[in-house]
């Protein structure tokens, strides 16, 4: 059996233009809002054309003691070219957590499939 597990690349974002950059704060207050902006592209734009494009960020939080990840937020970009207007993969969200985890995003290019990243958020009581 193949898992779509195997087919999610990963790398360094400052060398690799698919990965998706998650910028948080590493430390939070509990019940506080979690600023969260993930973005493709940062060190290295990636193309953004017509032929070359991300069509997808989805960002997940998973809480330390839970046995999966909760989707948080997910944005599609339908437009690559179509009469000169082009999108950046530039996501921003906002979330409550009770309880320190992982934040995950996915992103997928159209030409290099898709790309994960993971950080830690610590909350603090």
């Amino acid at each position: 059996m193949k898992n779509l597990s195997s087919l999610y690349q990963s790398g360094d974002w400052k060398g690799e233009k698919h990965v998706p950059v998650i910028h948080v704060s590493e430390t939070v207050k509990k019940g506080d809002l979690v600023d969260v902006k993930v973005l493709v592209g940062e060190e290295i734009a990636h193309p953004n054309t017509f032929e070359h494009y991300i069509s997808w960020i989805k960002v997940y939080f998973q809480p330390e003691g839970h046995k999966f990840p909760i989707e948080i937020g997910s944005c599609n970009f339908t437009s690559h070219g179509e009469s000169g207007l082009l999108t950046e993969p530039n996501v921003s969200l906002r979330f409550k957590a009770e309880k320190s985890g992982t934040l995950y995003a996915s992103s997928y290019c159209n030409i290099h499939g898709l790309w994960e990243n993971s950080v830690e958020l610590k909350v603090e009581e």
